[in-house]
């Protein structure tokens, strides 16, 4: 139309119309450069870097997960930077202000320039706040002047899966983001923070830091450390780091890593680690740790970090079996030691009962000699060998080496530094 655009999809309909800015835009415009100019976007930078606060996946929509991890996967020094650098101001937008509508990219007073009536110049935010703090952090690789410089982007058309400018990268994705973020079905301030932290684990510095990491190991082994020395250093890490539950799946899973890498576990898989905090029921888990035969889950174990006493867990696991017959081990490993009583036992019992599987409750402790049991006893590794391949799989993993097997979503670079500094002291 003349004076408007109306978008309609899904039995929905969205008007957009065109004309000088109005006062409502104006101030969300106003909230939106204030938020940018006392940080909002560099303090969600820094506190991800230094594992001040962790992401959750829970109240990010599936396919917005896998459109992010398409948008950044996809970046090359020819293609995406201009639209994942969109994205980011496009999700600190709808972060900082929800009712300003993302896909109008001008606003303006004058009746002189193309305009939305509830529209906000994203070029302007874009060369003042966003491309800044992305070039200093280098986590985009941009032009000084801005992604928006780029012409595809300035089209006079509503950011929607009918925009007609042609664009180089994951042009798709995108437009799928923009989507979710509009109707609601992604919250903007956790998809945010994801986007952010695969970036972070992508940026030059951590790559640099990363490479100095495997350096350190290999110094390390030279000395050729003990099983107790190398188990020693890994809980000092985790121990010492923030987040250590999350450090302890990942400790438990390189350990599982290193005793299915040597064949002692037969034919059985490790399923890839779980990404951050995503909801066990939902994405189908038993445990964080599972071994398959096929596509069947059939040993699970579920880290507690600082839980030994497991009565509710023992019911929950009883629900999600419900959907893996073929599991035949369940176990729970606690950092402290775990509280056995008669409600406990009984709990077992009742599942034991139900399923044809055994349940076991462990110290982390255990659990280690447990794993370590089962792998020298097959003589394919001794003990020395199979610490130095759970060390080696615990740093490749921070160290964002083994994405296939363990995709950390989290930023990594503290926890990188930190077993750098553990393993370089004498």
């Amino acid at each position: 139309f003349d004076d408007r655009s109306e978008y309609v999809i899904g039995g929905r309909k969205e008007v957009f119309s065109e004309g000088k800015v109005s006062n409502g835009a104006k101030r969300r415009s106003s909230d939106i450069k204030n938020a940018f100019e006392t940080g909002f976007l560099e303090k969600i930078i820094n506190d991800l870097k230094k594992n001040k606060e962790i992401v959750s996946l829970q109240k990010m929509n599936d396919k917005t997960i896998k459109d992010i991890q398409s948008m950044v996967e996809g970046v090359t020094s020819e293609v995406g930077r201009a639209l994942v650098a969109l994205t980011i101001m496009q999700l600190s937008i709808k972060a900082i202000s929800p009712e300003q509508n993302i896909r109008l990219h001008k606003g303006s007073s004058s009746a002189a320039s193309f305009s939305w009536v509830d529209g906000i110049s994203m070029r302007v935010l874009d060369k003042n706040y966003v491309t800044p703090v992305l070039r200093k952090y280098d986590l985009v690789r941009l032009n000084a002047d801005g992604f928006m410089m780029t012409r595809s982007l300035a089209e006079n058309y509503p950011y929607t899966k009918l925009y007609k400018a042609k664009l180089r990268g994951a042009r798709e994705n995108w437009l799928s983001v923009v989507e979710a973020l509009e109707t609601g079905k992604t919250d903007a301030l956790d998809t945010l923070k994801y986007l952010v932290s695969l970036l972070l684990n992508r940026a030059a510095d951590f790559d640099a830091l990363s490479k100095k990491l495997i350096d350190t190991i290999q110094l390390y082994l030279k000395k050729s450390p003990s099983f107790l020395d190398i188990k020693g250093n890994i809980f000092r890490h985790i121990e010492k780091s923030d987040y250590a539950a999350r450090l302890m799946e990942v400790a438990m899973h390189a350990l599982m890593q290193a005793a299915v890498k040597s064949n002692a576990m037969g034919d059985l898989e490790l399923k890839p680690l779980s990404q951050m905090r995503s909801a066990n029921k939902k994405h189908g888990n038993v445990g964080d740790i599972e071994l398959l035969e096929g596509k069947e889950i059939v040993e699970a174990w579920d880290a507690k970090y600082g839980k030994n006493y497991l009565r509710d867990e023992i019911d929950e696991v009883a629900e999600k079996l419900q959907n893996h017959e073929k599991v035949s081990i369940v176990g729970f490993v606690t950092t402290d030691a775990p509280v056995r009583n008669k409600e406990v036992d009984k709990k077992i019992a009742d599942v034991t009962s139900m399923y044809d599987l055994e349940v076991k409750i462990m110290s982390i402790d255990d659990w280690i000699d447990y794993i370590f049991n089962r792998v020298t006893k097959t003589k394919l590794l001794n003990e020395e060998k199979l610490a130095t391949d759970w060390l080696i799989a615990y740093a490749e993993t921070l160290a964002q080496k083994r994405r296939d097997i363990a995709p950390i979503d989290e930023p990594c670079y503290e926890w990188v530094d930190l077993l750098m500094q553990i393993l370089s002291q004498k």
